[in-house]
């Protein structure tokens, strides 16, 4: 008896039929192909799908042995619209081809459970066939316990990555290059055992498929995309606990009671995944719900915890859904695109524990990836612990605080601004500070600023200025919002100038304030001078005998300044000016003024 046969995508995709033609256990029949199947097969084939070209092949194959068995290949059925090929993960191409079935009075051959399911509750003979899949894929030969990743491209020797984070080798496979023709027989095995193994298709676009397998990570890309084919296998090495990290008490007391904002950076193969799945296992013990957002789902974590991947294919979705899960802690892997960077910030706003995982290859890097797409005053908010992994290891621990504050290197008080500081979280000691300059978000690193431009033009500025009094002064150190220059005793009057008021103006021109030295530290003889005050100044007044004389005033043996005694016999300086102020607090407290000329 001839036997009409219609086959779904499913059994076509896998070359099942062919393989039941040449076994002799369809000996004779009309294999009907509806239209639909073909046309869904192109569309795949045209995405650069590895699922499209098997099918595709199958039926060329098909077509093959109907010229050597009684086999016959028809075609039917109309062409499916762009809509329905858009509804075909919903199900509409497998009711179409139900109809075609229908109509041909013929029999279902489908690997998919839920096609058989229904086609046996619509009336129509089905047979269904159970897949098989191979216990062990090709590639998995060529691992062993210390494997990190195999790397096949076309017309190149396959290679290995050997070792642990940080020790780390490349290792030849075998001499002999990788054919296409080999590649495509791998792919086809990882894509067969990947929709019959419970395999993720996380990613599939033209000439690209990302495919989590087990704990495989399997990245196949092929022309257009990439000049030849290639397949990608990554897998995990190591299963670690936070403890075995040997963390600070410091830290495993910041992560327990106060983290909840944690960004994990490192370069790509430095451990940030084990870490973050040793921190997801960690918050678990704690007694925490933890789930993760992931694209692929590749982290080693405990059955309790949830892998979510982009819902529709977007993480603002997924998010949507963890908001109203209500998780304590999140882990977000492998953080790229904008829209990544703002679900992040965004659920950490709303009050759940967020943990990032970042590429990087600076610990300073992770927050600058927030630049931009973050609002700098938020930054704080959203990440209050930056942790940096190299070489499988904790590297480096930041912390995030926001101040108003002049900025490391500013001078005047008006610049006052929010800074984001960045400490080292063991130390405390301060590192960078983030800050608005103009219209640009800076980061600015506060150890360096000595050797920065910033300082080396204030420099310059006060030079110009004080070099009109000696062509000899120097500047001998910046620190915060002061200057020290050093200049010769006989033009400090003229520098400091009546009452204080020529040093008082420079310092406002400046922004900056400045402490006038001598050139060389010389005490001189002792005088003495009676002080008192006169409504808006300090007086000194001298015997006449020292009129025109230079006189240097310390505050004990503090130098203060150095100005020339008038004509009248006093030296005036205004209580409004910093010496003048310098001057009250130390007679306040009753430390002694010393004058030396």
């Amino acid at each position: 008896m001839r036997l009409k046969i219609v086959p779904d995508t499913s059994i076509i995709i896998d070359g099942k039929l062919s393989q039941l033609i040449e076994s002799g256990e369809i000996k004779s029949a009309d294999i009907i192909i509806p239209e639909m199947v073909l046309d869904e097969l192109q569309s795949q084939a045209n995405r650069g799908l590895e699922i499209g070209f098997n099918g595709l092949d199958e039926i060329k194959k098909l077509r093959e042995l109907a010229k050597t068995k009684d086999i016959r290949v028809i075609g039917t059925g109309r062409r499916p619209t762009p809509d329905e090929i858009k509804l075909a993960k919903r199900g509409r191409i497998d009711a179409l081809i139900r109809d075609v079935a229908k109509e041909e009075g013929a029999i279902l051959y489908t690997e998919d459970l839920v096609q058989a399911e229904t086609a046996k509750a619509d009336g129509l003979e089905v047979v269904y066939i159970e897949t098989k899949v191979e216990e062990k894929l090709s590639f998995e030969k060529y691992l062993t316990k210390d494997t990190m990743s195999l790397h096949f491209k076309e017309r190149a020797r396959p290679m290995a990555k050997v070792g642990s984070p940080g020790n780390v080798k490349l290792k030849i496979l075998r001499e002999e290059v990788c054919t296409r023709e080999e590649l495509e027989k791998m792919a086809s095995d990882i894509v067969y055992a990947a929709r019959h193994m419970d395999g993720q298709f996380e990613i599939s676009r033209t000439g690209a498929e990302v495919i989590q397998l087990g704990e495989y990570r399997i990245a196949i890309t092929k022309p257009p995309f990439s000049k030849d084919y290639e397949i990608t296998i990554i897998r995990p090495i190591a299963k670690l606990s936070l403890e075995d990290y040997n963390l600070s008490e410091k830290l495993m007391n910041r992560l327990k009671e106060k983290a909840e904002g944690i960004l994990i950076s490192g370069p790509p193969g430095s451990g940030k995944s084990t870490f973050a799945s040793s921190l997801a296992e960690f918050y678990l013990k704690q007694g925490k719900i933890v789930k993760t957002l992931e694209s692929p789902r590749d982290l080693q974590v405990p059955p309790e915890v949830t892998q979510y991947a982009p819902l529709n294919g977007s993480m603002v979705n997924s998010a949507d859904v963890l908001l109203l899960v209500r998780p304590d802690y999140t882990i977000f892997d492998e953080m790229r695109k904008t829209s990544d960077f703002n679900v992040f910030a965004d659920m950490r706003l709303s009050g759940i524990g967020m943990v990032g995982v970042v590429h990087a290859s600076d610990p300073i890097d992770a927050v600058q990836r927030f630049i931009g797409r973050v609002e700098l005053g938020i930054i704080p908010h959203v990440i209050d612990t930056i942790i940096f992994i190299k070489f499988g290891r904790v590297e480096k621990v930041y912390s995030l605080n926001l101040k108003v504050k002049v900025p490391s290197g500013m001078v005047e008080q008006d610049l006052a601004r929010p800074v984001v500081e960045i400490r080292d979280f063991e130390s405390g000691k301060l590192e960078y500070e983030i800050y608005t300059y103009g219209e640009e978000n800076v980061v600015v690193p506060v150890e360096r600023e000595r050797d920065s431009g910033l300082e080396k033009l204030a420099k310059q500025r006060i030079l110009e200025e004080i070099k009109r009094f000696d062509k000899n002064a120097e500047v001998e150190a910046i620190t915060g919002n002061k200057a020290v220059v050093r200049i010769s005793n006989s033009a400090i009057p003229k520098l400091i100038g009546k009452g204080g008021k020529r040093i008082e103006s420079i310092e406002k021109k400046l922004g900056i304030k400045i402490d006038v030295r001598p050139l060389v530290e010389s005490l001189g003889k002792e005088i003495p001078f009676e002080i008192g005050e006169s409504g808006a100044y300090v007086v000194f007044n001298f015997s006449k005998k020292y009129r025109g004389k230079n006189a240097n005033i310390y505050i004990d043996r503090e130098y203060l300044f150095t100005a020339t005694v008038g004509k009248n016999g006093q030296i005036r300086l205004s209580k409004d000016s910093e010496l003048g102020k310098k001057l009250i607090s130390a007679l306040a407290v009753k430390r002694p003024i010393r004058v030396f000329a």
